[in-house]
């Protein structure tokens, strides 16, 4: 069986999060190819990547939760418990805006604001992908050494999700 992996790719520009790029403190693209008998809505598809969440996934969320607690940063529960009020969640995050080809979810606090696009893209070479571009701005010097700290494990955790989830698209 062939090793499916997602790698980076350009910031998309039909993105509805285009217009933040500009002066973003960290900007990712991460694009994967989709099965043939993956779904079509992708809304179930950010939810198939970004929801079961692996063990050692899990585990560094608790350890950034139980780190930044200090520091009055909302752990990610928190983050969930206030979107969940307010409407619907992607794992812990709320959901921002939702197309037929994007959803965005994403969460603002005090160091910095947090948007990650879910796209299913069509594409002649490659057929069906879904691509995961990362948008953060940073508030304060705090953020950007918290983002500094935790950018390598968001990049690992961001293709994990995605080839994991293409892998469970495939049994």
């Amino acid at each position: 069986m062939t090793s499916i992996k997602a790698r980076a790719v350009p910031m998309p520009s039909n993105s509805v999060l285009a217009p933040l790029y500009p002066g973003a403190d960290l900007l990712d693209a991460y694009a994967i190819r989709l099965p043939a008998q993956a779904s079509n809505d992708v809304e179930v598809l950010a939810r198939i990547a970004f929801e079961r969440q692996a063990g050692w996934i899990r585990a560094l969320t608790l350890v950034r939760d139980v780190v930044m607690a200090p520091f009055g940063i909302k752990s990610s529960s928190a983050v969930g418990r206030a979107g969940k009020a307010a409407g619907p969640v992607i794992g812990f995050f709320p959901l921002l805006s939702k197309s037929l080809t994007e959803v965005v979810v994403g969460a603002d606090d005090r160091h910095l604001d947090f948007r990650v696009s879910i796209q299913l893209c069509a594409d002649a070479a490659n057929g069906r992908e879904l691509l995961a571009t990362t948008v953060v701005h940073c508030h304060n010097g705090f953020g950007r050494a918290y983002l500094a700290t935790i950018a390598p494990f968001h990049r690992l955790i961001v293709q994990a999700s995605l080839e994991r989830a293409v892998r469970e698209m495939k049994l």
